[in-house]
């Protein structure tokens, strides 16, 4: 017997070679008929695995995220089917679920039309419809050679699979058979609600020399109004779309001169700069100091560092003065050099060090999306140094700090704990001190918070902010890492209260993560509808005829003085087709003046949220507004 201990630390005997499967089925038809996958001692594995020893046992469904995983990987597997039995030729290669969905890369004489894909997804609907199980198997190298000849794409990634060692695992439904390590669905017929949304090309390997195929993306659900309402979703999505948002705003624009380096025109600025002051003013009042690093630095810091080892594919290069120099991609090493400039004791600790360093990334032309992907962007970057016992109370202090910078804006997010990775520094020791460290801050702080394997970064864990937009959609964002690495590597120390030299430990983090990228997601939260603090135009005025433009004139000085965003719009046009213009540049607030407004001394006001609020003496309304920005009204 072995004991298999689960959810809420209920512990249940079995049968060692019981599978995960039907451990869930003993719990109850109904986790049984929703389960997905399983997590054996926090390792997502088929629910076919069998438990031979004791273990932990989750059962995932798709609420769970490595649930909705295997659900859209055997979806690309039914795609994949479907493909193979309207178009026998085609030469299949991979196909991974993704951030919520999956797609399949196919190897066309032709790509697919908005025809075939109806055609494809109705071809899946039949597979679905048939219910066929899902089999797995394994063959050695000259068994899976045979049984994928005809496929060469298959044929290269058995080679590969041959040079690691060991069995290679198939997975069977019906007439497909696929190469592939799971986990998939015990069967397709949970796959219910399936929508194939476009077509694109993609290179093999993101190889531009390797030839072009032909990449379906789709997505699923268990229900055909979960469907639906992730189709509504997008909808709403593609009307909040921050690159056609940041050009009818005239706001940000990425142009072909310069893919994926950003543009901000005159208002766009203002809202970065907004945003910037409003990060000052958070970070002064919590202890952090701010610097800047230089641009540029010698290829050896980042030797030094351990960038160049795990990071050298996504850097900029060049020589200066026939010497290596790399663009940073990164703030820490400047860092590290600022901290190392002078002498510290124990008592100086912790220092927090803020910078909004621009850094640099070379990403793939087919990863770059407006401000979501660029490669160059600015991170509100931080990084404390402190002894040893400071680290819990300090990641509490970063935890605080980040949640009370989110709730400004509206946001709820979750927390995500990331473990040791498979390509990191440093010993296990170290990494499991770290670990431990967030993971007792986390429990302190009280909030849920998930465990995410093996996805921290290469010089320590991290915890992660996952925020939720007014849509319902996540964005990574913040993140706090801990850093026992470059500490090392830099040689930085302090003089402890026994007078000998020690170690700081080390926090990286950032709370909007990168300033663009934040500012595309803002814009999408708001759908361009900024709040009145945020909003690069404030308040737009609009005298009636020209008789009432000195009074207007006068009004706009005076808001101007409190500190307001003030513009007139005094042109020849209708007063009811300028407040609809306003309207569409999401200016928060509209006053009209006319002849009863210019005797009394006062405004009509009109709000972009609320409509008519009715005549305002203009000190009044001015308090108001002052008040709505001090606050930050959301």
């Amino acid at each position: 017997m072995i004991q298999v201990t689960l959810k809420g630390g209920v512990i249940k005997e079995f049968e060692a070679g019981v599978t995960a499967a039907d451990v869930a089925k003993s719990l109850g038809a109904g986790l049984y008929k929703a389960a997905c996958a399983a997590k054996v001692n926090g390792v997502t594995v088929d629910l076919r695995t069998p438990l031979q020893e004791d273990c932990e046992l989750a059962i995932l469904t798709f609420d769970d995220a490595d649930g909705k995983k295997t659900f859209w990987h055997t979806a690309s597997h039914i795609l994949a089917q479907a493909v193979m039995r309207l178009y026998p030729q085609t030469k299949f290669t991979i196909g991974p679920a993704v951030d919520n969905g999956f797609y399949y890369d196919f190897d066309v004489e032709k790509p697919f039309t908005q025809e075939d894909l109806e055609k494809i997804e109705k071809e899946m609907a039949a597979i679905v419809k048939s219910g066929i199980e899902i089999e797995r198997f394994v063959l050695d190298v000259p068994a899976a050679k045979e049984l994928m000849k005809n496929q060469p794409y298959k044929l290269e990634l058995i080679e590969k699979h041959a040079s690691e060692g060991g069995p290679i695992s198939f997975y069977k439904q019906g007439d497909f058979t696929d190469l592939c390590a799971g986990p998939h669905l015990m069967s397709v017929a949970p796959v219910k609600a399936v929508k194939l949304i476009q077509c694109t090309g993609a290179y093999w390997h993101g190889d531009s020399s390797l030839p072009m195929l032909c990449r379906v993306y789709g997505t699923a659900f268990p229900k055909a109004s979960e469907l639906q309402g992730y189709l509504d979703m997008m909808e709403e999505a593609k009307k909040r779309d921050h690159r056609k948002l940041g050009r009818e705003l005239d706001l940000f624009d990425i142009y072909e001169e310069g893919p994926g380096f950003p543009f901000f025109f005159p208002k766009g600025m203002v809202l970065r700069n907004t945003l910037e002051s409003f990060w000052r003013e958070l970070h002064k009042a919590h202890g952090y100091e701010e610097i800047r690093t230089p641009l540029i630095l010698s290829e050896e810091l980042w030797h030094r560092s351990g960038h160049w080892d795990h990071y050298k594919d996504n850097m900029y290069t060049t020589k200066i003065d026939e010497k290596d120099y790399a663009i940073k991609p990164m703030n820490c090493p400047g860092g590290m050099l600022v901290y190392k400039r002078k002498l510290h004791s124990y008592r100086d600790l912790p220092e927090r060090m803020a910078e909004l360093g621009i850094v640099h990334r070379h990403e793939l032309s087919g990863a770059l999306h407006g401000l979501m992907r660029v490669r160059c962007f600015t991170q509100d970057d931080a990084h404390i140094f402190m002894t040893p016992d400071q680290t819990e109370e300090e990641v509490l202090g970063v935890i605080h700090l980040i949640d009370s910078i989110y709730k400004v804006f509206g946001f709820e997010y979750f927390l995500e704990l990331s473990t040791r990775p498979e390509d990191s520094m440093g010993t296990g020791e170290q990494w499991e001190m770290a670990t431990n460290a967030l993971r007792n801050a986390l429990e302190k702080n009280g909030k849920p918070y998930t465990i995410n394997e093996g996805d921290g970064a290469f010089y320590g864990p991290k915890i992660d902010f996952h925020l939720r937009d007014s849509i319902g959609r996540t964005w990574q964002c913040g993140t706090i890492q801990l850093d026992f690495q470059m500490p090392e590597r830099f040689d930085l120390t302090y003089t402890g209260s026994d007078g000998e030299k020690h170690r700081p430990v080390m926090i990286h983090r950032t709370a909007f993560g990168s300033i663009e990228r934040f500012i595309g997601i803002l814009t999408e939260h708001y759908a361009g509808a900024f709040p009145l603090w945020l909003a690069p135009v404030q308040i737009k005025v609009l005298p009636i005829t020209d008789d009432h433009i000195a009074f207007a004139e006068q009004v706009m000085e005076q808001l101007k003085g409190a500190g307001l965003r003030v513009e007139m719009d005094s042109r020849n046009e209708k007063v009811g087709y300028r407040v609809r213009e306003a309207q569409l540049q999401k200016i928060p607030y509209m006053l009209v003046i006319g002849d009863k407004e210019v005797e009394a001394d006062s405004v009509a006001v009109r709000s972009r949220r609320d409509g008519d609020q009715g005549v305002m003496k203009v000190n009044d309304f001015m308090a108001m507004a002052v008040k709505e920005v001090a606050d930050k009204v959301k």
